[in-house]
């Protein structure tokens, strides 16, 4: 096996193509499809989010509509989602977590992403006047009671709400996040010509991918591949 600096998109395809014949073609098919739909143009940043079901409410909302990495932060409590609620979706989504949400604000501005903070308490834009060609974006979610930090506010590039029509003034995180991430993921479908992950990146979550669905995959790998 190449050391991880030489592997390109060849690398990947050569050992894609050795596991794929250990897959049912049906699941080969699954997989191949879902990472053509799955996007790095949109991200979501969840900020100490305490209980677990919602920790795996967000990861399943990530799978569901295609958004290959979330962020956390874990400065006031740990990112532990409940297991009878992600129900093994964590396996197809990338949580990268931070110490703190400086760190975290701070990478993700590094990739450049525009920080986005969800709020009902401020008026920039709602899902539908949301500008998502303008370049990528992070959807930056707060804690369960008090919401975004006084730190993401003073960050944030824009603003994003949820308008309400009835008593109720916002939405749960869960709720609010399932409604964001689903429209914007879609209008950004529809309007962004380069929203998918790029090639090499494709294959490399592909690869990961059989790696953890065909059974003894290292081995097959260790006895078939010769670099």
């Amino acid at each position: 096996m190449t050391n991880t600096a030489n592997r390109d998109a060849a690398w990947y395809a050569r050992r894609i193509e050795l596991l794929a014949e250990f897959m049912l073609p049906g699941r080969y098919e699954t997989l191949l499809r879902t990472v053509g739909m799955r996007t790095g143009y949109m991200t979501v940043l969840a900020e100490n989010t305490f209980h677990g079901q919602n920790a795996a409410a967000l990861i399943r909302h990530c799978e569901a509509f295609g958004v290959q990495r979330m962020h956390t932060v874990e400065a006031l409590c740990k990112f532990e989602p409940s297991a009878s609620v992600v129900r093994g979706t964590d396996r197809w989504v990338d949580v990268v977590k931070h110490a703190s949400t400086g760190e975290a604000l701070a990478a993700l501005r590094a990739s450049g992403y525009r920080i986005v903070a969800t709020t009902p308490h401020r008026e920039d834009a709602t899902p539908e006047t949301f500008d998502v060609g303008r370049g990528p974006f992070a959807l930056v979610f707060g804690t369960e009671h008090a919401g975004i930090s006084d730190e993401v506010i003073a960050s944030a590039d824009e603003f994003l709400r949820i308008p309400m029509c009835g008593m109720v003034e916002s939405l749960n995180v869960s709720a609010s996040a399932a409604i964001l991430i689903y429209m914007l993921s879609e209008r950004m479908r529809q309007t962004v010509a380069d929203w998918r992950l790029p090639e090499e990146e494709r294959l490399e979550v592909l690869y990961r991918w059989m790696r953890t669905s065909v059974a003894d995959a290292e081995s097959i790998l260790r006895l078939r591949m010769k670099d």
